[in-house]
């Protein structure tokens, strides 16, 4: 019965999609795995859902190479090359010529660029704006050349301006003319236009014809809306979709590699899994309770349920692989330590947390192990279980006591030691990030690595951030959870896909998807 009522699901979807044009026609259908796409404006798309599909409408002016999201494979994308000052703080870049907007809305020039990096800047119209907070002035010089003016030199610059998150580049004319509804009715330079969105259903793009780098080998993308894993798995299986999002679990993986049809890609970044633990709620001000906690958490555990391929273990607050990550201070599982910081704090019978939990698959499990880790050391975790966006709610407005929480960013310990740990951060305050356990025990040194006058002293400024972050315990590392997606045989991404800043394969003009 079960499988028959998926089937209808499946099958009333495709019933509500637009059929093709033609039997010629390219369509590669997609499922990310979201409950829906809530906005498609560059600046403003920060859900994994979101930005999935805007990696493929928009450019930056440079981008990571397709299939990587190593910062050492940046390469020229809307600018074709660019200079930087001896002192690091000024960068001059020059655009191509004639790359011309999607639709009616004109060719690229400086004042689109001068004017996209000033929004992504600006806190009122970006998501993104702290992380160009190093931008002094931002400048046109003649048509094709934006000069971009730092107070300090930013060794992540590169990266900010890359074609990821506030780095994409849009059109002036359609983000003013369109205002409000520029997040519904997007326009970039990407090889893929927006056509139509029906909410909680679909997204529908279409090949950009005057891409720069040539009109993309597949017609349309059909961006599926379909948030059960079994559902969407179906639909990959009974031939419906071309890729998906999908389980990140060892267990999955292996089954799908040995299904017929089942091309599984895991990639980094991975989506860094941390237990954040909120010092403004009692006990867990007492920092024995933090460390009974850290104590208790048998972290091996959680890696052997997720799995090494999908799952691999972490050290520091900063996730592996990032540079400037430093394990000089680590925790280790003793569940007699833990029970004896309970008592020495005064909890000799244990105490009881609240803790506010996403039903995702990529959750819940996880906190239902820590959970029963915890209960062994007296540690009650009392789980409100509640939908993902309850969950993003509630936590940010500081009413959980444990958070576990995921994100992947650009992979240098700065983006994650000022989001997460820094007190400008602190959840349900004017400056809210994700700062869940509200750390500020290393605000300078996050703040004096930025203007650090050489590599080898911002290096010694995070380790000393990240010393002082895990001896506050303010909170567990647990393991970096990796991208997983399935492909069919029938598609080629048209590059070895490594790595994608974005969380999905990008799509590209070299992708390729054959005829049955």
């Amino acid at each position: 019965m079960k499988n028959y009522v998926l089937g209808a699901v499946g099958t009333l979807l495709v019933a509500l999609l637009p059929q093709q044009s033609s039997a010629q026609e390219t369509v590669l259908r997609v499922s990310t795995g979201g409950t829906n796409v809530s906005t498609l404006d560059a600046h403003r798309a920060s859900a994994t859902d979101d930005v999935a599909v805007v990696s493929w409408i928009y450019n930056g002016l440079v981008r990571f190479r397709p299939g990587s999201a190593d910062p050492k494979n940046i390469e020229p994308d809307l600018a074709e090359r660019w200079e930087t000052s001896p002192d690091g703080k000024v960068w001059t870049f020059h655009l191509r010529k004639g790359v011309k907007f999607q639709g009616d809305w004109g060719t690229l020039d400086a004042d689109d660029a001068v004017y996209s990096l000033q929004r992504a800047a600006d806190p009122k119209r970006s998501t993104f704006s702290s992380d160009f907070a190093a931008v002094e002035k931002i400048e046109k010089l003649d048509d094709l050349t934006v000069r971009v003016t730092l107070k300090y030199p930013d060794v992540n610059f590169l990266g900010r301006v890359s074609n990821y998150h506030g780095g994409n580049i849009v059109s002036r004319k359609a983000a003013e003319e369109l205002g409000d509804r520029f997040g519904v009715q997007p326009v970039g330079t990407g090889p893929f236009s927006f056509v139509e969105q029906v909410t909680q259903q679909y997204v529908r793009l279409s090949a950009n014809p005057d891409y720069f780098r040539g009109k993309p080998k597949i017609d349309t993308i059909m961006v599926r809306v379909i948030p059960s894993d079994s559902a969407r798995e179906l639909a990959f299986a009974s031939g419906e979709l071309d890729l998906m999002y999908a389980k990140r679990e060892q267990r999955w993986v292996d089954a799908a590699r040995r299904r017929s049809g089942f091309n599984v890609d895991i990639f980094q970044p991975g989506e860094y899994r941390i237990l954040h633990i909120n010092q403004s709620v009692p006990p867990l001000n007492d920092i024995r309770v933090r460390q009974a906690i850290a104590a208790a958490i048998n972290v091996d555990d959680l890696v052997r349920y997720v799995g090494k391929d999908v799952g691999p273990k972490g050290c520091s607050v900063v996730p592996p692989g990032y540079l400037g990550e430093d394990c000089s201070v680590r925790y280790g599982f003793d569940l007699a330590k833990a029970k004896a910081l309970l008592a020495e704090a005064g909890y000799k019978d244990g105490i009881t947390i609240k803790a506010i939990v996403s039903n995702v698959s990529a959750q819940q499990p996880i906190m239902e192990i820590i959970q029963a880790q915890l209960a062994k050391a007296g540690i009650k975790l009392d789980m409100q279980v509640v939908d993902h966006a309850t969950y993003q709610s509630q936590t940010r407005k500081d009413l959980s006591g444990l958070v576990f929480y995921g994100a992947a960013r650009f992979p240098i310990a700065d983006t994650y030691l000022s989001e997460f740990f820094h007190s400008r951060a602190t959840v349900n305050t004017p400056t809210a990030a994700t700062n869940f356990s509200h750390c500020a025990v290393a605000d300078k040194e996050i703040e004096q690595a930025r203007t650090a006058a050489d590599a080898e002293t911002q290096k010694a400024l995070w380790k000393e951030a990240q010393r002082k972050i895990m001896e506050d315990v303010c909170a567990v590392p647990l393991f970096e959870l990796r991208q997983v997606w399935a492909h069919g045989d029938r598609l080629a991404y048209g590059y070895e896909l490594k790595g994608s800043l974005n969380l999905a394969p990008p799509i590209t003009e070299a992708t390729t998807l054959s005829t049955r």
